[in-house]
Parts: C-alpha cells; structure tokens; sequence
C-alpha cells in the first residue's frame, strides 16, 4: 500500500477542486501530480486537462487559500471551483481570447508575408527600408498582443524558477523581433518579423483548438444535466403546492410530477400509474410502466398521467448527476501523439537555446562581431521553429476531417482520428445505433375500418408506440375514425367508443411482445406489431470493421430479448440490460485485457462510455450529451461512416508519420547549414515556410481518402 493509502486509512481525507487556467499539457499533469503529495498535509492529486481542474485530496484542516498557496508554489496559479461545477465561463472566456488573439496574428502575418514579398524580392535602399518600417508597425502591435497568452505563462513559470514551454517560445519571439528592429532602425538588409508573427499564429491555432474541445466537453457535460427538471411542485402537508427550484430539492420531498414533466431528482412512486420515457438512461425506445413503489430517475419524462413521488436522491446524488460527473472524469486527452509533442516540447527549450548560444559563443571566439553572431544565432532559432513539427498532425487531421465530413461524418476533435485508427474491437447500442431507434408499425392485417379506429385513437397520444402507428397510418393515407370519451390512463392506454363499442389501445396482455399494441374494438381484438429495423448496411459495415481487424459486439441496457434477437441475426456477442457503470466495467475490463475498445451509441445512458472508450461515435439522432461526449457524429440512416471513420483515420496516422519523418529530416539538414553561418535569418524564414508547405501538401493526399 502506498503512503497516500496508508494515510487516508488512518484518518479521513476532504477532497477540494481547484481550477487551474494555467494547466496546458500532460507536462502540467505530471508535475501536479508527483509534486503536489509532497507538500504537507496533501495526501492526493488528480488532474483533469480538459476541464483544467485539479482534485485534491487533503488534511481537513487544510483551507482552501493553503491549497492555492501550494499550488501557486509550483507556479500554478488555482481558484475554487465555482458552485456551479458545469460553469463555463472560465473556459469561454479563454478561448474567446484565443480567438482574438489568433485573429489578430492571421491579419498580422498575411499583411507583413506580403510586404516581406517585395523585400524577397530585392527591393534596395529606401524602399526595402520603408517596408521594413511598414512590417514592424504592424507586427509589434500585433506580436505584443497576440503574445501574451505565451508571455504571461513563461512569466508565472520563470517567476517560481520553472520552465514550459511556452518560456522558449517567448524568449525566440521576443529576441526575434527585437533583432528586427534592430536592422530596421540602423537600415540593415535583414528583417524577419514576419517569421515571428508566422510562428504566433501557428501556436495560437493550437492553444485554440485544444479550448474549443475542452469548452465542448463541458458543454456536453451541461447538456447532460440539462435533461433534469428545473424546478418541481412539492406537495405540503395541507395538500397545497408550491414551485421549487431543483438545487432546493431535499429527500423526503413529496412532489407532484405532471404528465409531460421531467423528473428533478430520484424517487419512488407512492401514488398513481403513467409509463415514463427514461431513453435517456436506458437508452430504450419502449416507454417504462411505473406504480406505486417503483424507484424513478431525474431526467425521466413522465408520458401520461400525474404521479405523486418521493424524493430519495437530489442535486448531485442523483443518477444523471452520477453520469455527468463519469463523464467528466472520462473525458481526459488520450492522445499518443499529444504526448509525443509534450516531450518534444520539454526537449525543444534546451537543445535549441543550447545550440543558438553555442553559435553565438562559436562565431565570437572565432571573430565574429556581435552583430553577426547574432543573427546566426537568430537563424538558427528560427530555422528550428517546430511549425513543421507543429503542422504534422493537425494539417493531416483537418483534411482527413474535411473528406469525412463530406461522407456524413462529423470529427469534433482532430485526435481522435489518431485513436479511432488505434482501435482493435467495437461495441454497438442496440436501439438508436444499430438500430434506426424508432417504432414502425406493421398495419398490413388491419382492414380500412380497423386502421380508421387506430388512427383515431392513435393520434390522441404522445407514447412512441402511438406516434410510431400514426406515422404509419398517415403514410397510408387513412382518414382517422372519430372517437368519442377519448381518454389516456398511464400504463394502461388509450380508450374510447365508436358507433357504440368501446375502443381502445391497450398493452398486450402478458407482454408477450416487446414492441406491440392490442386494438380493441368491442369484443375483438388484434395485436400490431412493432418493429425497430436494423440499419439497412449494418452486416455490410460489420464486414468492413472485420476487414480492419476489428471485432464487434453489442453492449446495450435495452432487454435482454431485443438485444438477444439482434445479436443472433448479425451473429455477435451481447451483454444487454447494462447499467452506464455496467458499460463502462466492461470497456475498462477490455482496457486491461490491452484492447482499445471503440464505443458506439446514442443514449444519454451511453455518455460515460462515449467518454471513457479509447474512442467513440455516436449517430446524428442521439442525445446532446451523447452527440457532445463522443468523438465523433454520423448523420443518416447508414451505418457505414463508422467502419469509414476506421480506415481514414489509419490513413490520416500514416501521413502523420511521413510528416513527422519529413519535419525531422529537414532539421538535420537545417540545423548545421544555420550553424555554420551559411543560412541568413531570411533563408531561415524561407526554409521553415518551405518545410510547412510540404508537411500541407503531403497532408492533402487525403482528400479523397473518404471515397
């Protein structure tokens, strides 16, 4: 047992989380954690990079401004987290920074590229001159503010005598551009802003992307959450009722719940009978019959009738809740190449500020004037810039996404096309994934009477099965029966009279049928059928997964029956009725037998497996949260963007290695040339444009990857 353990067994530990703006890489998660137990009193540290939060585990005793302080020791600077944990101020804020400050470069660097044009040129004396004034007026403004996320963060670290990466960046910049306007004033041939300004923009797409995917993350989280009730009418001991707002909810409420309400929070039932929609945890199409004594969930629509329930579980403690919160610990960065960058990143700084100081050194003791070390030393900081490191993964990531795009696949997150092609066996929902998830009615026993009757009634009600035999009906072209008395009763059905007869739609009698409805009319009876179809190239899109070496299997909390049925036609594997803690017991179980499980599904049962599967997609008819949580979105009826997704994402990670080899290649050639003086800082510049157009270039190759 490790220390931390021991600890925690001996006395009680409060947990505190603290938000850390300043947490960039998995560099920042390595230190906060190994670093932060040592302080006195902290037992723990957990770091989540997408939501920039950091859960500690600590002495009691210990207030919440000790722990800042301790944080702050290790140049981090950290606040509570706000009440509302799902808040996303902090991060909308940020990367409406990011967004402006990226604006602003992309209209510095194509202004000063185009005036360094007549400079390349070989535009002389005054007007080489004026260009290069005209380049510093607009880049200084711009690297001065567009800078500033890189400044600030290599200020805090500096300040508390660490290094990031965003200390070298700052430091190539800012001796980059202050070299620049050396040569300006003193009339000098060379000027490289426009190197400086290039590579702000290329950082800054970076640092803008990464927020747009942690303010996703959160969102999805949100929406999740969004699914509850806001508010609830609490039943008072002298029978009256009063509005109150879902955080004021406490156990042991009586609440009176409407038809058409969402539950606020977990309960019982104590009076009254009505069929809740509960997809959003089941995942299942067919609504749920409930009655006194039975245990319901917040976020659960109730469908027909009031229901008086008793509160068990509120705010935070409630099922969804428990979901969100698995989401959020699921949802951090797994991307391989990411920490390769990382590395790269901590071994960028010394190597490359080794090498630029040595050529100083070496051109001096050699002879050179200060002014020409310089430069070299310049040179060789620019021609190192890692924009064709930096290019490699996102450029082959955005084409790849734009071919997908276009075959009805939405990537939300560029790595996870790196995971998707890391993937070794896929589980699939049932309803709503391989299956279109919506009720179709099989009217061809019903003669033109029986179908006026049913449209009639049908038409009357919100259950699925209802508005799926209407749908039917309608496409069909019957004109509905008018029927009068018509009244719905929870769990019960429809009923009515018709020319004298009482009519109704009732559940089948034993439940025989999952997906059914019994027509009566006086005394006769006829059962519908329902069905939901599997999509219509699923065994195809089987196929082609088993093509890529990827094995499939069903993992679904629809009933055991359904699911049983599909997995015998598409001859798989199946684990059905599974609980979202169910669903991820598995993937994790599949994690640690070395597979790299592929999630697929729609429900907002669904979300902590879309988060915590190695990757995941989820279909255009799912939940928000769901659509939020996965990685990637297929819209349509055709399941085959799945099995695409696959093998343009292997593509995608092949052109990534040629990048990678190409950007490593062109620093071992480019590296001595800047070394030994045989490379201006404007060739430099040259060169490192140069190596990021091929890196595109080659990028582009999968354009028609998709086909």
């Amino acid at each position: 047992m490790n220390a931390p353990a021991l600890l925690e067994a001996e006395r009680p530990f409060a947990t505190t989380r603290l938000t850390v703006p300043g947490m960039k890489c998995a560099g920042c998660i390595g230190k906060i954690e190994r670093e932060l137990p040592k302080h006195p009193g902290i037992a723990a540290a957990r770091a989540n990079l997408s939501a920039k939060r950091v859960a500690i585990t600590h002495d009691p005793a210990m207030g919440e401004d000790a722990l800042t302080a301790a944080m702050l020791d290790l140049g981090f600077e950290a606040q509570p987290v706000a009440e509302d944990p799902l808040a996303l101020g902090t991060e909308v804020a940020e990367r409406k920074r990011l967004n402006r400050a990226l604006g602003v470069a992309g209209f510095g660097m194509m202004n000063v590229m185009l005036l360094s044009v007549s400079v390349w040129s070989g535009a002389e004396g005054p007007t080489r001159e004026l260009f290069h004034w005209l380049s510093a007026v607009i880049a200084l403004p711009v690297i001065a503010y567009s800078g500033r996320p890189f400044f600030a963060s290599a200020w805090m670290a500096l300040s508390h005598r660490r290094t990031n990466m965003d200390v070298p960046i700052s430091i190539g910049v800012i001796l980059a551009s202050v070299l620049s306007l050396y040569e300006t004033m003193t009339g000098g041939r060379h000027a490289f802003f426009d190197s400086a300004v290039m590579l702000l923009f290329f950082l800054l797409a970076g640092r803008a992307l990464d927020a747009e995917m942690r303010t996703r993350t959160r969102a999805g989280i949100g929406a999740l959450l969004g699914r509850m009730g806001k508010s609830a009418s609490v039943i008072a001991p002298d029978g009256s009722t009063r509005r109150v707002a879902a955080k004021d909810l406490e156990p042991g409420m009586l609440v009176l719940v409407a038809a058409g309400e969402a539950l606020a929070a977990d309960g019982e039932v104590i009076e009254g009978t009505s069929a809740l929609d509960n997809a959003m945890l089941t995942g299942e199409s067919a609504p749920e019959p409930v009655g006194p004594g039975a245990p319901v969930h917040a976020g659960a629509i109730n469908l027909s009738a009031p229901l008086r329930i008793r509160l068990t579980r509120t705010a935070e403690d409630t099922a969804l809740a428990e979901i969100a919160r698995l989401m959020d610990e699921a949802g951090q960065s797994r991307s391989h190449y990411v920490r390769i960058a990382d590395r790269a990143s901590r071994l960028y700084a010394p190597v490359v500020h080794s090498l630029a100081l040595l050529a100083f050194a070496g051109w001096m003791i050699a002879g050179a004037d200060w002014h020409q070390s310089l430069t070299i030393a310049i040179a060789v900081l620019i021609i190192t810039c890692p924009c064709a490191m930096g290019l490699a993964v996102p450029a082959a990531q955005v084409v790849a996404a734009g071919a997908l795009l276009r075959r009805g696949l939405l990537v939300k997150d560029g790595s996870a096309l790196e995971r998707l092609a890391e993937c070794d066996v896929a589980l699939f929902d049932k309803t709503g994934t391989l299956t279109l998830g919506t009720p179709r009615a099989d009217i061809s026993a019903l003669d033109p009477e029986t179908r006026a009757v049913a449209l009639g009634l049908a038409q009357a009600s919100r259950h699925p099965l209802s508005r799926g035999l209407t749908a039917a009906l309608r496409i069909a072209e019957v004109e509905p029966a008018a029927i009068a008395d018509l009244r719905e009763v929870g769990g019960e059905g429809l009923t009515g009279r018709w020319q004298g007869n009482i009519v109704a739609l009732q559940k089948p009698e034993g439940a025989a049928q999952a997906l059914a409805t019994t027509l009566r009319i006086g005394q006769r009876l006829q059962t519908i059928p329902f069905t939901d179809p599997l999509r219509a190239d699923v065994a195809e899109t089987l196929a082609a997964l088993k093509a890529e070496g990827i094995a499939a299997s069903i993992l679904s909390g629809d009933r055991a029956a359904p699911v049983e049925a599909a997995a015998r036609r598409l001859g798989l594997g199946a684990q059905a009725e599974a609980s979202p803690q169910a669903k991820l017991a598995a993937l994790e179980a599949l994690k640690a037998a070395g597979h790299r499980p592929l999630m697929v599904g729609d429900g907002l049962n669904d979300g902590p497996a879309l988060a915590a599967a190695h990757a995941s997609i989820a279909p255009g008819t799912a939940s928000d949260a769901s659509q939020q949580a996965a990685d990637a979105v297929f819209i349509g009826e055709a399941l085959m963007p799945v099995a695409l997704a696959v093998r343009v994402a292997r593509a995608t990670m092949r052109i990534v290695r040629q990048n990678f080899g190409f950007s490593i290649a062109y620093n071992l050639l480019a590296v001595p040339l800047a070394l030994t003086g045989l490379v201006t800082p404007l060739l430099a510049a040259i060169a490192m444009s140069v190596s990021s157009l091929v890196v595109v270039a080659n990028s582009l190759r999968l354009a028609g990857s998709a086909r």
